[in-house]
């Protein structure tokens, strides 16, 4: 009985030790957010909403309110750094594999939340939620 009692206990204080990692894990990495789900975080915190393609692509459309750090440029390094790192940022691409690649390096620069939009700007082109400016 007691060994049976000792073994429980160990269980249990596994699940809970492994638990707390799961959580800090989940902390560090970066999340992947729909469009709606980007209009919430939008709506609810002061967030860094920052567009990682080129100068070109971006001047012929992107998501309002957002500014460009061209995740190609050979200053991409500094350029994040003059962004806070204590502050939500959500960054997105025409499809999500250049947001994903930035969202690494951020992580790994120190920033606390990194989100990226799921599928990038074209997948999200035409969604009511997000406010896309256009070059006319």
């Amino acid at each position: 009985m007691k060994r049976i009692f000792t073994i429980c206990c160990f269980l249990l204080a596994l699940s809970f030790s492994v638990s707390c990692l799961d959580n800090k894990l989940e902390s560090n990495e970066v999340k992947l957010v729909t469009a709606e789900e980007m209009q919430s975080i939008l709506e609810l915190e002061d967030v860094q909403l920052v567009d990682v393609r080129t100068p070109k692509e971006y001047e012929e459309s992107h998501i309002a309110n957002s500014q460009n750090i061209d995740f190609m440029s050979p200053t991409f390094d500094v350029d994040i750094t003059k962004l806070n790192k204590d502050k939500p940022v959500i960054l997105y691409c025409k499809s999500g594999g250049r947001s994903a690649k930035c969202a690494k390096k951020m992580k790994d620069a120190g920033f606390e939340k990194v989100y990226d939009l799921e599928g990038g700007i074209s997948k999200w082109k035409h969604s009511d939620n997000l406010e896309i400016k256009v070059k006319s």
